[in-house]
């Protein structure tokens, strides 16, 4: 959340006014408390000096008070939050199609619940976003270049293909490349703010170092310095198999390097063990990309409600006090 709480903070120091009108009034109440216990003879008083109201009297006065507070708030120029959604910025969404996906653990199949998930983002991914789709697995290739049209990355997303080998590191790379590009492209609009969307379930086979060159971390570290957040979800569970040449090999989803990722880059992690969980973690990043929190004037409401308490604390004197306050 960018912003100040208000715009003109300075108008503030004159809530010193109706505090000093405060004290002024309890110090004429004061007085006339004394002035009136002057007075010995009580009955002369009562002819003198009309009963007054009890602790109605004060009404005027403290809605007067509490009329001028609101309006000096007005003049500071409150602001308040509010979530707009981003009209320019560029979404890489890549997804791992290693032979691990084929895994069952996640009822259909990984790649199938990965597909659904992706395609929802897709539809639900604030219009005004490029999103583009990269698939991974021994080596990355990007299947469609960022662009507003979702139902060319839906139709990509539906042909995924699986492969041998998880090359973490080398999609983030080629993710980063497709960014440049494209930024390139509408560079006369000014360079639109990025993301990387990883989806995988395994640590990264190639290389085995995710600290290489071409490794993850050294993938997310370069993502951190191009100012591109890379944000992750780790998709499976540690019960996960493959069947690979009639045996059945254990592919446990690696949730510690996908976490590790985001972190270097700057992004955020998430883990997802079924369908249901990975819609949301997509639901969870669409609120994050989507939408941008900005503060707004918001100043409207505490000169409005200031206007009606002044009339109000008129109105009351009136009938109280047969004068204004």
């Amino acid at each position: 959340m960018s912003g100040p709480l208000f715009a003109s903070p300075w108008w503030l120091a004159l809530l010193l006014a109706p505090v000093a009108l405060l004290v002024g009034y309890l110090v004429v109440q004061r007085l006339r408390r004394r002035q009136f216990l002057r007075f010995t003879n009580l009955e002369l008083l009562e002819q003198v000096a009309p009963r007054r109201p009890g602790v109605s009297r004060h009404v005027p006065t403290a809605l007067f008070l509490a009329g001028t507070v609101l309006l000096v708030v007005a003049l500071a120029g409150p602001t308040a939050a509010q979530r707009i959604p981003r009209n320019r910025a560029t979404v890489l969404l890549v997804i791992d199609v290693s032979l691990s996906m084929k895994s069952t653990d996640v009822a259909p199949s990984r790649i199938a619940a990965a597909q659904e998930a992706a395609k929802a983002f897709a539809d639900e991914l604030t219009p005004g976003i490029n999103l583009g789709l990269e698939a991974f697995a021994g080596t990355a290739s990007v299947l469609v270049s960022p662009t507003r049209d979702r139902s060319a990355i839906k139709a990509a997303i539906d042909h995924l293909q699986l492969a041998e080998r998880t090359a973490t590191g080398e999609a983030i790379f080629t993710a980063l490349q497709a960014i440049d590009a494209f930024g390139a492209l509408v560079s006369g609009e000014g360079t639109p703010p990025a993301r990387i969307v990883v989806e995988s379930d395994g640590k990264e086979t190639v290389p085995e170092n995710l600290d290489d060159p071409r490794g993850a971390f050294t993938a997310a570290r370069q993502a951190k310095d191009k100012g591109v957040p890379v944000s992750t979800i780790s998709f499976g569970t540690e019960a996960g198999t493959v069947a690979i040449e009639g045996r059945q090999i254990p592919v446990p989803v690696d949730d510690a390097s996908l976490a590790e990722i985001a972190r270097l880059s700057g992004g955020s992690s998430f883990t997802a063990t079924s369908g249901a969980e990975l819609r949301k973690s997509y639901q969870s990043l669409q609120e994050q990309i989507g939408y941008e929190v900005t503060r707004s004037d918001a100043s409207q409401p505490w000169l409005v409600a200031g206007t009606l308490v002044l009339i109000v604390s008129a109105g009351s004197a009136l009938v109280l006090t047969r004068r204004l306050p």
